[in-house]
């Protein structure tokens, strides 16, 4: 058993301050709540780095796939870190080439990948090839998963958050990242109610307007699919279909979306209906306050980014953007934010090293441990 993070580095006036702001955020209405491939680690998810060299490593893929799968990796040669998510957002790319030059009867419509050709048949195998990869190793095939960070978590959002002060709260929106079905999974074993957008039972159907339901506790937007959730040819919309009453399983198509998927992608259902409920749900509306709490997510998807940053803008200082980051500081989209001034109040950043809320800086010389997934659930459970 994993022993807990000490708390004394976050005990300087500060510090003690900036969590209390959070504490304060916490006991409001309006309480959003996106979660990144970092909350997954403790469960036993792995990290993109181990997953990417899993899939690469792995028996998954047939000769041809494999052939694919190298020749996209060596064009991303010198790149920063790059992972099977930008691989397969490659080979989509690729794939929608092929499939262009064959809707409009070009006779060439293989397509190059470094010195290799394939044809869009090829393309299209390698691609379920790998979402089947990805998934077996999100399983956690022949283990147990942890959801024990993950229960917590659920129990201090929807239960009792301060001694006194009872959670009896609005709709909780969580916009989950991840391909797994961990906070579903939590969400369950707490008797929380809550929807995904699908109806149904373990077989499910994408219906969107369960969302509108005022009876759930708790909305789920899976903006990247899930390893749960497969289209069939007859049917444009997921499905929910355990593995053990599909004829064959290796055929079927898991529906899941990279961090880079491109335009072609988000005007379809359910990424382009999953994305205007994120939309909704950043949107003000008169006597609407909105908390977005943001832990395990590393701002590598422009179409996230875009819509917070719109509805930052947009918020009349309405939107307040929490963030828990592994970063020393900010960097990127979140530094970009946090340095302007027409919303860089509106944000607050528990980084490893420091808090930022514009235009105050507090760095500290030793790592802070707040920004942990198993971290931040404690603190919404009033531990100090």
């Amino acid at each position: 058993m994993s022993t807990s993070d000490d708390f004394s580095v976050l005990k300087t006036p500060e510090y003690i301050k900036a969590l209390e702001n959070f504490g304060d955020l916490m006991n409001q209405d309006g309480r959003v709540f996106l979660l990144g491939a970092g909350c997954s680690y403790h469960a036993g998810c792995p990290l993109m780095q181990d997953l990417t060299s899993g899939v690469l490593k792995g028996d998954g893929l047939d000769e041809d796939s494999k052939k694919v799968l190298e020749g996209i990796k060596s064009i991303f040669s010198g790149a920063n870190k790059p992972n099977i998510e930008d691989y397969l957002s490659e080979i989509i790319d690729h794939l929608a080439i092929s499939e262009r030059r064959d809707f409009l009867g070009s006779k060439n419509t293989e397509v190059y990948i470094q010195s290799g050709k394939y044809t869009k048949f090829i393309l299209i195998n390698a691609i379920e090839q790998i979402k089947q990869s990805i998934a077996k190793a999100i399983r956690c095939e022949g283990k147990k998963p942890d959801l024990s960070i993950y229960r917590q978590f659920v129990i201090s959002i929807h239960q009792v958050l301060r001694p006194g002060k009872i959670g009896n709260f609005r709709k909780v929106d969580y916009v989950y990242l991840n391909y797994d079905s961990f906070l579903e999974d939590a969400l369950s074993l707490e008797k929380i109610s809550f929807t995904d957008g699908m109806n149904g039972g373990s077989v499910g159907w994408w219906e969107p307007k369960m969302f509108d339901r005022e009876d759930y506790k708790a909305n789920i937007l899976k903006i990247h699919g899930s390893i749960e959730w497969c289209e069939f040819e007859s049917d444009p919309f997921p499905r929910r279909i355990p593995e053990r009453i599909i004829d064959n399983p290796k055929n079927r198509k898991i529906l899941i979306w990279p961090a880079s998927t491109k335009y072609r992608e988000t005007q379809r259902d359910p990424f382009a209906e999953l994305i205007k409920r994120f939309r909704d749900i950043l949107t003000i509306v008169p006597g609407k306050q909105i908390i977005l709490t943001i832990c395990g997510y590393s701002f590598n998807d422009s179409h996230i980014n875009i819509e917070i940053e719109q509805a930052l803008k947009e918020s009349d200082g309405r939107l307040t953007l929490v963030v828990f980051t592994s970063d020393n500081e900010p960097l990127g989209d979140l530094k970009k934010w946090n340095e302007n001034e027409d919303i860089g109040k509106q944000i607050l950043i528990y980084a490893k090293n420091g808090f930022f809320h514009y235009p105050e800086r507090y760095p500290s010389t030793v790592d802070l441990p707040w920004w942990k997934f198993e971290n931040v659930t404690r603190i919404i459970g009033g531990e100090k």
